[in-house]
């Protein structure tokens, strides 16, 4: 079964309106104005999660048309910054309370290679074109073990030990990847979600290894800030294992029609997590991941 992260969008509805990679910024989104969760997502598309460390109050969706803050309380969003990029990659910086990087396309076209922020995403900077670039990582993660060391998939498996200034090219991404989570452990280990299950790479990801028996689609890997290994799995739901253990727990088996694309843990309590779906919906859970609410409606 081929799946990946873009084909997910186009089979559901939402990136067709991406033709040529861009778009315009959304029509009745503004930087200034709060806009209702439900109607933000009628306007645009998910790309990415972090809970604002911050503020844990606030939810960070990066988007097609820039990046947002939900008001958990309230279910209203707004647009951080004039900055309207289609924001791919997107990741918060596991000890810079108001830092992310991102890659993804500007509005004008072309690609964004690798973009940073100290600020809360209200500015933004470009650090690096990545190898063979500019890049556009849809995959892109920091290591919670040594932060200087940052992942992205473009034309390979490539990797910075600065932080994203400079990349090395490593190796060959596995076969059919969907999304990739570096160890809290080890800046050394990262995670792979595939077409045909989870695996684990060996020392500069020069060769892999299961690590989950079930060989089916694996549309997210996440390792939490408490090196918590979190994944969906078709047909077995989302299950979550310490790193430095073998035995997995299936948190919640099913979720009807819906599969995982992007999970967020609220780093100061890792039992509230959020995640979006391929409907464009975000779920939320205070309890690990057991029990889910939808976020957005009455």
């Amino acid at each position: 079964m081929k799946i990946n992260r873009r084909r997910i969008l186009i089979a559901s509805g939402i990136a067709v309106l991406g033709l040529g990679g861009a778009l315009a910024f959304g029509a009745g989104i503004s930087a200034s104005a709060e806009t209702p969760l439900a109607d933000l997502l009628a306007r645009t598309h998910i790309h990415g999660l972090a809970v604002d460390r911050q503020d844990p109050n606030r939810l960070m969706i990066a988007t097609h048309h820039g990046l947002h803050a939900l008001d958990i309380e309230s279910g209203l969003t707004v647009q951080i910054s004039d900055h309207s990029d289609d924001l791919m990659g997107f990741v918060a910086h596991p000890v810079e309370p108001a830092g992310f990087l991102a890659s993804g396309h500007p509005a004008r076209g072309g690609n964004l290679g690798v973009i940073a922020s100290s600020d809360g995403g209200v500015r933004w900077e470009k650090l690096s074109d990545g190898v063979n670039g500019p890049v556009d990582f849809h995959q892109m993660d920091i290591s919670k073990a040594d932060p200087n060391v940052v992942w992205g998939d473009y034309g390979g498996l490539q990797r910075s030990r600065d932080g994203g200034a400079t990349w090395e090219m490593v190796a060959d991404a596995p076969v059919g990847l969907i999304d990739i989570a570096a160890s809290a452990d080890d800046p050394e280990r990262l995670y792979a979600a595939t077409e045909t299950g989870l695996f684990v790479s060996a020392a500069d990801a020069e060769g892999w290894q299961r690590a989950h028996p079930a060989q089916a689609p694996v549309t997210l890997v996440e390792v939490t800030q408490d090196g918590i290994l979190h994944a969906f799995i078709f047909d077995e739901g989302l299950v979550r294992r310490a790193e430095g253990e073998s035995e997995w727990e299936r948190l919640h088996p099913g979720f009807e029609d819906r599969f995982l694309l992007y999970f967020a843990a609220d780093p100061q309590t890792p039992e509230r997590i959020f995640t979006a779906t391929q409907h464009g919906e975000v779920l939320a859970s205070e309890d690990g991941g057991r029990n889910w609410r939808q976020m957005g409606i009455d």
